[in-house]
């Protein structure tokens, strides 16, 4: 390993056993098990699996990297094994340098102690001394901004405050090597910019981020370069913008992580779905106050009655803006059946400028059971002032000054 790396990954690989049957809970049936396990000789090795499997790959000093896939990948059981929480089945990871780890924001925490009590117990933790996190301190409680409360149980603190307090003690650690496994998906978003910027500011001072988001918004900003993976395999590692199209096009129509299709037996399913300027151009940029044209292509096993279609759309952080729906712009659709498209042109879209997700959901008999959610897809939202400053969206106000009516102030603009 030479001196400029920091992280050096060789065949890296964790293997786990499916748990598929219920613990045993009498003597007899303890015996039984192990018994059937002596007479097979060996572990049946159907009934394991690899979470992350030959893993290699090099991180030099100073590089944010992130690390990206869909669910189940394989991406917090890498950073587990970095960490040194979780041991390899198979393969080695070198670290050259001090590495903090922030995969389970909170882990430590006592809720009888005082947020004062917790900075220190926490600091010691992650492996601060008591000194190191005394020199700290005022700068963790000022990162938090929970100074009127830092004296106050942490079984009393919002969940905001549990979380602000939690990152600051781990970011102020100073590592050389810094894991970050979607932390940032929790608090307000002022705070998770906040928390941004200071990575950015690690990464000035020479220290190397790994950093775990579905917020692919944030890796943009963050990271040159990602690491996907897919089914515990790196299949990719390079640019970050070439990562992210691999990343879209395996998510795109997915069912949508929330939804519990168990009931509905893919009574629907979408099976294509196009994002497009007004005049039928594909495109994943819009300008603030274009118009967005976005066709739905769908395959029923049944016959729908009166079907409401709706197109969701999420910011990068997961705050819903909006949604379209057929049934409340009192769209008639008595049933579909079989194959079909539908498609919609929404109005003037004022958000601001920001990644967003296009999520569409399906009910039936208008607002009633949900039969399918799955993501669409993701767009930009560009305009060169109202980026996310402005809040969610943003449209021109009337404004009047001692009394000018709004004609006046334009003529005041245009003589000017």
């Amino acid at each position: 390993m030479t001196n400029d790396l920091a992280i050096s990954v060789r065949g890296l690989g964790k293997k786990y056993r499916r748990n598929t049957k219920a613990r045993s809970d009498s003597l007899r049936d303890l015996l039984k098990d192990s018994v059937g396990a002596m007479l097979r000789g060996k572990k049946d090795e159907s009934q394991t699996f690899w979470a992350l499997s030959d893993a290699s790959f090099d991180i030099r000093k100073g590089e944010n990297v992130g690390i990206i896939g869909l669910n189940g990948a394989g991406k917090s059981t890498l950073l587990k094994m970095l960490s040194r929480i979780t041991t390899p089945t198979t393969g080695e990871a070198r670290i050259n340098g001090r590495l903090g780890a922030l995969l389970e924001v909170g882990t430590g925490f006592h809720q009888e102690l005082t947020g004062r009590e917790n900075t220190y117990l926490y600091g010691a933790i992650l492996g601060m001394s008591r000194a190191e996190v005394a020199s700290k301190f005022d700068a963790i409680v000022e990162f938090a901004e929970i100074d009127e409360f830092i004296d106050t149980p942490v079984k009393r603190y919002s969940s905001g405050m549990y979380v602000r307090l939690a990152f600051a003690v781990a970011a102020h650690l100073d590592p050389d090597i810094l894991l970050l496994d979607e932390v940032l998906a929790v608090g307000d978003f002022a705070f998770q910019r906040k928390c941004i910027n200071f990575a950015r500011s690690l990464e000035k001072k020479g220290s190397t981020i790994l950093f775990v988001s579905h917020n692919m918004f944030s890796i943009k900003t963050m990271c040159e370069r990602v690491i996907y993976l897919r089914a515990g395999k790196v299949v990719f590692d390079g640019p970050t913008d070439e990562g992210l199209r691999i990343y879209e096009n395996d998510s795109r129509l997915k069912t949508a992580a929330w939804f519990q299709d168990e009931q509905t037996a893919g009574a629907i399913t979408i099976t294509d779905v196009r994002m497009m300027d007004e005049r039928g151009k594909e495109t994943g940029i819009f300008d603030h106050g274009q118009r967005m044209r976005v066709r739905v292509a769908y395959k029923t096993t049944r016959e729908i009655v009166q079907p409401d279609f709706r197109i969701g759309i999420d910011r990068a952080d997961d705050v819903h803006a909006t949604t379209f729906s057929s049934f409340a712009d009192q769209i008639d659709i008595p049933s579909v059946n079989g194959e079909g498209v539908i498609e919609v042109l929404t109005p003037p879209i004022m958000l601001t400028a920001e990644l967003y997700t296009l999520n569409i959901t399906i009910r039936e008999n208008g607002f009633g059971r949900m039969l399918t959610a799955q993501v669409g897809g993701h767009f930009h939202m560009r305009h060169p002032v109202f980026s996310i400053a402005f809040g969610m969206f943003h449209d021109a106000g009337v404004w009047s000054v001692e009394g000018q009516t709004p004609q006046a102030l334009s003529q005041q603009t245009k003589a000017s």
